[in-house]
């Protein structure tokens, strides 16, 4: 795949650094009848970001991407595309992309025929309508597919198409829902990619609405958490995590015989996660951290109390913070806080 490219057929240069979000959400607001979908939405992501946005089913995104992407007005509240205020429909919709969570397909057209009608939907001469469905089709890997009915294509094959669909302007901001839903691991693989590069190689804003977390983890530089139509997560993976206080594991490593010790010694310090030897390592204490003090602290307190009820230490090892542990932390703090309330 090469690199992706602006309208018109001219190579798409990285874009400067510019002081103007790419995207600006000022307490945005929307409901359906009595049910508010998204409430009180405030953040803002720079030119070139990969954006994650992540919740559980019903916290908003797609509402979310369909407001910022003109699609439906908000309620009440504010944003800015590129600069240009939401009034601004017409201009939005000339420099954004979007790939929506079920996007739908003509079966009886062929990929180039597709895009190149929407190319020329965007002003483009038949010619450069035609150079820019190509380029694209390259650019996603399906240029040996130009011809191809469009309902003989695979589901990965379709959403590359839906992605080259959504690069047809030469947008500066692309929202894509769920790009990744059903496909197979290889799928995956290749439609990451076209987001890594995307944003590396336009400079272009990538907005990636998943339920996948290990997806945010490999392509996201700003993650956005929303539960209940608000954001409860906001700053980069490790941001998130820290500031979630979600709970961390550790193993340290004891001789087999002080093994019962060991697990007794660090339950009276409530640092155990499990206390029973599930994998057949007899020598190994998982440990649970406490997210609301640095790890080092707590694995401190472990050693020390090991070694002073005389156990000795072979090993100890941390893992890192995950971003699953954090939104489990994040979006059950809200739904109890909302029960007991």
């Amino acid at each position: 795949m090469g690199a992706i490219h602006g309208p018109a057929g001219l190579a798409a240069s990285p874009a400067r650094v510019s002081p103007v979000p790419a995207i600006a959400a000022h307490a945005l607001r929307r409901s359906y009848r009595n049910q508010v979908a998204v409430s009180s939405v405030d953040f803002a992501v720079s030119p070139g970001t990969v954006l994650g946005l992540l919740g559980p089913n019903g916290a908003g995104k797609t509402t979310l991407i369909r407001m910022l992407s003109t699609l439906l007005r908000p309620d009440s509240g504010t944003f800015e595309i590129a600069g240009l205020p939401h009034t601004e429909t017409r201009r939005i919709r000339q420099c954004v992309g979007v790939l929506p969570e079920s996007p739908g397909y003509p079966r009886g057209q062929t990929c180039q025929e597709w895009l190149g009608y929407h190319a020329r939907m965007y002003g483009a001469s038949r010619r450069d309508a035609r150079a820019t469905a190509l380029r694209l089709l390259g650019e996603v890997g399906l240029a040996d597919r130009a011809g191809s009915l469009i309902g003989g294509l695979s589901r990965g094959m379709r959403q590359r198409l839906g992605i080259a669909r959504a690069l047809v302007n030469g947008p500066s901001v692309v929202f894509l829902d769920e790009p990744t839903l059903g496909l197979d691991p290889l799928g995956q693989t290749q439609v990451l990619d076209l987001v890594t590069r995307i944003a590396r190689d336009r400079g272009a804003t990538v907005a990636l609405s998943t339920h996948v977390l290990a997806e945010v983890e490999q392509v996201c530089d700003h993650v956005i958490i929303l539960n209940r139509g608000r954001i409860v997560a906001d700053g980069t993976v490790a941001e998130v995590v820290r500031r979630a206080a979600a709970p961390r594991k550790g193993v340290v490593q004891v001789p087999p015989p002080m093994r019962t010790r060991a697990v007794e010694v660090l339950s009276a310090l409530d640092l155990v996660a499990d206390g029973r030897d599930r994998n057949g390592y007899r020598d190994r204490v998982e440990l649970r951290l406490p997210g609301d003090e640095p790890p080092e602290t707590s694995s401190a307190a472990a050693l020390r109390g090991l070694l002073d009820a005389g156990v000795p230490v072979l090993g100890l090892s941390l893992e890192g913070g995950r971003l699953s542990d954090a939104f489990l932390a994040v979006t059950q703090a809200v739904t109890q806080g909302d029960d007991d309330g």
